[in-house]
């Protein structure tokens, strides 16, 4: 493939109408020239960390080689900070999502193994309360098990079951909340205190 001649001399929307013609990544190396540390500076204001931006720096470009085939631009720039911005926010949603599901998950855990026993009772009955989990996991509804399984065990978010199960999320939700209630009333039963 022979070497594009004077790319650096043309302008944002002369590089991205080249580009659609061609489809060479080296238009697009221009680009990445150009914005890399404006995509740099954009994502480390919301990320607030170097890494997450240098990481996002390269997902984002190479996010629009697709993109840029399938979008009308006008105004690159704009464009790509939206771009940079929703990037970024997608990021911090799907991290508060997981810290939010490891706080929901260790709480539901802590309920699950608490006990008003001594020490030596803990221990002992740890792999019994281990066991009576797993059976009542194993009792629930289908798609209860099916949606607990995914979330807490398999580590799921709600979005990532939909399209698993192909279930909706209103479902999803339900199945999730439902487990949980009906766990807890199986394990009161087999006398695993709250």
């Amino acid at each position: 493939m022979k070497k594009l001649k004077n790319i650096s001399g043309l302008n944002d929307n002369k590089l991205i109408l080249l580009y659609k013609k061609k489809f060479d990544k080296e238009i697009l190396g221009e680009l990445y020239i150009r914005y890399t540390e404006f995509v740099f500076l954009v994502s480390i204001k919301y990320l607030k960390n170097v890494d997450d931006s240098k990481d996002s720096v390269m997902q984002i470009f190479e996010k629009i080689f697709e993109d840029l085939k399938k979008h009308d631009v006008s105004n690159f720039k704009s464009w790509l900070y939206t771009v940079t911005r929703n990037h970024c926010l997608m990021k911090l949603r799907k991290e508060q999502l997981k810290r939010k599901k490891y706080t929901e998950y260790k709480k539901d855990s802590e309920i699950v193994m608490e006990s008003d026993d001594d020490l030596h009772q803990r221990e002992t009955g740890l792999d019994r309360r281990t066991v009576l989990l797993n059976k009542a996991i194993e009792e629930l509804k289908p798609k209860q098990k099916e949606c607990i399984n995914l979330f807490y065990l398999k580590e799921k978010t709600y979005a990532e079951i939909v399209k698993i199960t192909g279930y909706t999320f209103n479902n999803v939700k339900s199945y999730i909340q439902n487990g949980k209630r009906n766990l807890r009333i199986k394990l009161l039963k087999v006398g695993i205190k709250y």
